[in-house]
């Protein structure tokens, strides 16, 4: 597995505090199989200018270096495209410096000005990877296919489709339509991991796609080539579900 969505960079945002909490974590993912993590510290497009690469590199070294035999690291950031047309002029702003950046939005981001953001940065030879789409008031299978038409591929947060909320099923209808190009786990520092995930999705019969989430496109992404296509993921509906679906219902 490949995990390129963490803020594990201690002290350097809202995710780990400390260099024991990374190596923590990444011990654990280590144990989970876990071969390679990008670190993606928060950094606003509007900040570009200053964009601390060369910091971050050093402590990218240094956590490297308490963690030995443990997952590749490399490094990017998560940008918050606050701005209509953010120039990306360094690719150390990217993702391992390939032509893929990770970028999110604002939870209430209204869907024709992000799709013209995301077409913007596509027009540059930069391709946008679009952060937890299920977290976006405006994220339907109808916005998600303009996304992707824009240019972007989709990062379905790991732990977020299993869970039990609204967001949870935005996040497992993008894998149904096929619209999931990678999962990762938004890991700060705490439980949050790509295993469970994985496994959940074997457990209903998707253990290719879970392949293609977790290792072969991340994969991909860190040797700036062109993804794969995933297949849309059929899931079994639990006992549980049925059962509350028939509740729900009336007995219907």
């Amino acid at each position: 597995m490949i995990d390129l969505h963490t803020h594990l960079l201690p002290g350097v945002d809202d995710g780990a505090e400390t260099a024991e909490q990374s190596v923590e974590v990444l011990t654990r993912f280590a144990e989970q199989g876990v071969t390679a993590v990008c670190c993606t510290p928060h950094l606003k497009a509007s900040d570009f200018a200053e964009a601390p690469c060369a910091d971050m590199d050093e402590l990218l070294g240094e956590l490297a270096s308490m963690v030995p035999g443990g997952p590749r690291l490399v490094r990017g950031f998560e940008i918050m495209l606050d701005m209509p047309a953010p120039v990306f002029h360094d690719r150390c702003l990217n993702l391992n410096r390939t032509r893929y950046a990770l970028v999110e939005f604002g939870r209430l981001v209204p869907a024709d000005p992000s799709i013209d953001v995301l077409s913007r940065i596509t027009a540059q030879g930069v391709v946008p990877v679009l952060a937890h789409p299920e977290r976006y008031a405006a994220c339907n299978l109808q916005t998600a296919k303009r996304w992707i038409d824009a240019g972007a591929v989709l990062q379905v947060d790991a732990t977020t489709i299993l869970g039990d909320t609204k967001r949870a099923e935005r996040a497992r209808d993008l894998l149904t339509a096929g619209y999931g190009s990678i999962l990762a786990s938004d890991n700060h520092g705490d439980g949050r991991s790509l295993a469970a995930a994985v496994e959940w999705m074997e457990t209903h019969g998707a253990r290719e796609q879970a392949r293609l989430l977790a290792y072969e496109n991340p994969s991909a992404i860190l040797a700036d080539v062109p993804l794969m296509n995933v297949p849309p993921v059929r899931l079994r509906r639990s006992w549980y579900s049925m059962l509350k679906d028939f509740v729900v219902g009336g007995g219907e």
